[in-house]
Parts: C-alpha cells; sequence; structure tokens
C-alpha cells in the first residue's frame, strides 16, 4: 500500500514591512468625493484623490496615464490681477451693451409704435 506524504504549512502572517512593501510597490489610490448640500443648497463640496504609493510606482503611473506635468502653469502676481481685470472689465462692458440694447429696444418700439399711430390717423383724416 502506498503512502502519500502531504507537507503541510501553516498560514504566513504578514508583517508590517510587508504589507507596506507591497502597497508602496503596487500603490493605493483613495477617491472620495463628498457633497453637503442643505434644502438644495450645494454648502460644501470636497473632491479628494489620496496616492500612496513610492515615488518610483507613481512616475510610472502617471506616465502611463498622461497625468505627469512637470511644467509650472502657475501665474505670477501680475497675469493673475491682468486676468482679474480683464474678466471684470468684460463683466462690466457686457452689463453695458446689454442694458444700452435693451434701451436702443425700447426707443425704437415706441418711434415704431408712434409712427404707426401717425399714420393710422393720416389714413383716417384723408
Amino acid at each position: 500500500m502506498a503512502t502519500t506524504s502531504v507537507v503541510r504549512r501553516t498560514p504566513s502572517s504578514s508583517s508590517l514591512y510587508d504589507v507596506l512593501d507591497l502597497i508602496l510597490d503596487k500603490g493605493l489610490v483613495i477617491d472620495a468625493y463628498i457633497r453637503v448640500s442643505l434644502v438644495g443648497i450645494e454648502i460644501l463640496t470636497i473632491d479628494l484623490r489620496i496616492v500612496i504609493a513610492s515615488v518610483d510606482t507613481y512616475l510610472r503611473w502617471a506616465e502611463a496615464v498622461d497625468r505627469l506635468v512637470l511644467e509650472d502653469k502657475s501665474k505670477s502676481l501680475d497675469e493673475f490681477a491682468s486676468d482679474m481685470t480683464r474678466g471684470v472689465a468684460k463683466g462690466k462692458t457686457g452689463g453695458a451693451l446689454e442694458g444700452a440694447k435693451e434701451t436702443v429696444g425700447d426707443t425704437v418700439r415706441d418711434v415704431t409704435e408712434k409712427v404707426k399711430g401717425a399714420v393710422g390717423r393720416g389714413e383716417d383724416e384723408g
């Protein structure tokens, strides 16, 4: 009669080092979107993405998904102030033009009604 021998191993417990090594090697992403509203009015919105990974893993991932941006796109204080001034001026100009458009439209309607009234009265007399 043949006997088979089976070697049984106890499950190995992972040490903290093994867990951290796995997380840093593979990476861990926590993505959360939280919105707090009261009576249909949005009070607070939090869009959060936390990436836990080694620098090497993050750089490989970021390059693969085209999220690696190495150029500085921040604006200087002068550029920021210029953009703000341009935006405010554009809003005020747009409002002034809209107001002028309404005024001209009202005036044209008034003149048109007066002309129609005058032409109508002239036909009655003749």
